[in-house]
C-alpha cells in the first residue's frame, strides 16, 4: 500500500472536526458553534414572491455543519438550533422564532445533517463528485420533510407546496452544492498538506 493510500485510509472514518484535539469541551463548542453558524446563515434571507419560505443560507450551513461535524454532533447541533428557536431565540430565517409554516425545513435539516455527517465519515466529503452527491442528497431530504410540512401547515395542495416551497429554490441549491463541492474537499487537501 502506498503512503498516500495509507494516509487516505487512515482519514476515512473521520470528519474535519475530528482533526481537533478530542474532548467533551471541544464537542460542546462544536455543537454550539454549528447551531450559531446555522442561525447566522438564516439571517441571509431573500423573500421569494408567492412563497412563505425565503431563500436563506440556513440549508447550506446545516449541511456543512453535518459534513464537518459528523452525524452525531451535526444532529445535536441542528437540534440545539431548533430547540433554541422554538424557545424564542430569533435565529430562524429573517430573525424569527417559534413554529411557522417553514418549520418542516428545519426538521428536514436535522435529518439531513445526520445523513450527510454519516456519509462524510465514510469519505463522501473527500472528492468533488462524492461531495456533490452528498449535498444533493441532503437537500433532497430537507425538501422531503419541508415541502409536505408546508403543504399541511399552510393548507396547500401538494402541487402548490411544490411550486412555493421547492421549485423557486432549485437554482440556489445547485449553487450551494457547487460551493460545498469545492470547499470541503479543498479543506481536506489543505489538511493533507500539513
Amino acid at each position: 500500500m502506498s503512503t498516500a493510500t495509507a494516509a487516505a485510509s487512515a482519514r476515512t472514518g473521520t470528519v474535519l472536526a475530528d482533526l481537533l484535539p478530542a474532548s467533551r469541551v471541544r464537542d460542546a463548542a462544536l455543537v454550539a458553534g454549528g447551531a450559531a453558524l446555522t442561525g447566522l446563515a438564516a439571517q441571509i434571507a431573500v423573500p421569494v414572491p408567492g412563497s412563505p419560505v425565503p431563500v436563506t443560507g440556513q440549508t447550506f450551513a446545516a449541511l456543512l455543519v453535518g459534513t464537518a461535524l459528523g452525524a452525531r454532533r451535526g444532529l445535536l447541533s441542528l437540534t440545539l438550533y431548533a430547540l433554541a428557536g422554538l424557545a424564542g431565540v430569533p435565529w430562524f430565517a429573517s430573525g424569527t422564532s417559534g413554529v411557522s409554516v417553514s418549520f418542516g425545513y428545519i426538521l428536514g435539516m436535522m435529518l439531513a445533517s445526520a445523513v450527510v455527517g454519516a456519509l462524510a465519515r465514510r469519505g463522501a466529503d473527500r472528492g468533488v463528485l462524492r461531495m456533490a452527491g452528498t449535498m444533493l442528497l441532503g437537500e433532497a431530504l430537507i425538501y422531503a420533510v419541508g415541502v409536505p410540512y408546508l403543504a399541511y401547515a399552510a393548507d396547500m395542495s401538494a402541487s402548490a407546496a411544490i411550486a412555493a416551497g421547492l421549485t423557486p429554490f432549485l437554482i440556489g441549491d445547485a449553487v450551494k452544492a457547487a460551493l460545498a463541492m469545492g470547499a470541503v474537499p479543498a479543506a481536506w487537501r489543505l489538511v493533507g498538506k500539513r
